[in-house]
């Protein structure tokens, strides 16, 4: 089916209008017509080729809400008329351990995400949500609760779940004390899932101007970063620190927060190695680790957990042909906190 879409021809063209090709549904698809796509900072990445693996042209977006239009035979989970979504994922192996676990995101044989891989179904690359339509397998298709507003809920398929799954993992409930480094489009939904949790929440900025919406979206606490004297009140204290920051930065300072057997997560990406004193993981014994956005079954649960507490992103709703001014305001921090394509602009 030809379909509208917007692409990146190369790693230094803007993005414009292109025509893709969707397959039509099989026995187990779900056909999606795409009302809002969420827009990442990993679409930025692809766009202008900054992690050297590219194949273009490139159709990003991988967060990804609409109104199921078809389904095949063979699908029991959706009619046509229901909101569906689909995130970074639209297939793996399904074999593979990571697999078996639930655990899709850490495929360790062909993970396929929503755009830029090997399209086993039509040859090329898959193609992601800046475009007209999407089609998925039902076993990669979410659901979404009625009571959310559904542009506030597409950033939820990536902004959402890579902070929800860490924080679930490392238990960041009642009783523990939580900190977020940054805030920005991962950053506030992590002060929004810590707080939802019940942790003790506190919020790391750089900037003074994000103190009120800091609390405003839950934080207990604001620290400002660049204030030793604010940081050092916090040493050794905190049970989980998840760092958002995509930027440069001394993960150290952060380290030296954590208690005895305390973690910190990372799920920004800095475009360079970061240096880590083995000291500051020395004394007291603590972690460092990483975290990947979540498995399909994750993803619902996280879904259904923003239906039930009314947990959704902080956006603003731009059109189709706005994507490459956001781009160059998303890079100078100048969103709260993601922009959301109406891609009824798209359409028209």
């Amino acid at each position: 089916m030809p379909t509208k879409a917007f692409a990146a021809q190369s790693a230094t063209t803007p993005l414009g209008p292109f025509s893709i090709t969707r397959r039509e549904p099989l026995a187990r698809d779900v056909e999606i017509d795409i009302m809002y796509c969420g827009v990442c900072h990993t679409d930025i990445h692809f766009a202008r080729n900054e992690w050297g693996f590219t194949t273009f042209p490139v159709v990003p977006g991988h967060e990804i809400l609409g109104r199921v239009t078809r389904v095949g035979k063979d699908v029991t989970s959706f009619k046509p008329g229901d909101l569906a979504a689909v995130g970074c994922l639209v297939d793996s192996c399904r074999k593979c351990p990571s697999c078996s676990q639930g655990l899709e995101q850490f495929c360790q044989t062909e993970p396929v995400f929503s755009y830029n891989s090997p399209d086993k179904h039509s040859g090329g690359v898959t193609f992601g949500g800046y475009s007209e339509s999407i089609v998925c397998d039902e076993a990669f298709t979410l659901k979404v609760p009625k009571n959310l507003d559904p542009a506030r809920a597409a950033p939820l398929l990536c902004a959402g779940i890579t902070t929800y799954s860490p924080l679930r993992k490392w238990n960041a409930g009642k009783g523990k004390k939580v900190g977020i480094v940054g805030l920005g489009g991962l950053g506030h939904m992590g002060v929004k899932f810590a707080h939802a949790f019940g942790a003790h929440t506190v919020l790391f900025t750089t900037s003074e101007s994000k103190i009120a919406d800091g609390k405003r979206l839950g934080a207990d606490e604001v620290v400002i970063s660049k204030d030793a004297a604010q940081m050092g009140r916090h040493a050794a204290s905190f049970d989980m620190i998840l760092d958002t920051v995509s930027a440069d930065h001394d993960l150290n300072a952060y380290l030296s927060l954590l208690k005895l057997d305390g973690t910190m997560v990372l799920v920004g990406a800095p475009p360079n190695p970061q240096p880590v004193s083995a000291f500051s993981l020395f004394m007291p014994r603590r972690n460092l680790s990483g975290s990947l956005i979540g498995g399909i079954a994750e993803t619902q649960e996280m879904l259904d957990f923003c239906g039930r507490n009314n947990v959704a992103c902080d956006i603003e709703i731009i059109r189709m042909q706005q994507i490459n001014e956001a781009y160059e305001r998303m890079i100078r921090s100048d969103v709260k906190y993601r922009f959301v394509i109406d891609m009824a602009s798209l359409k028209n």
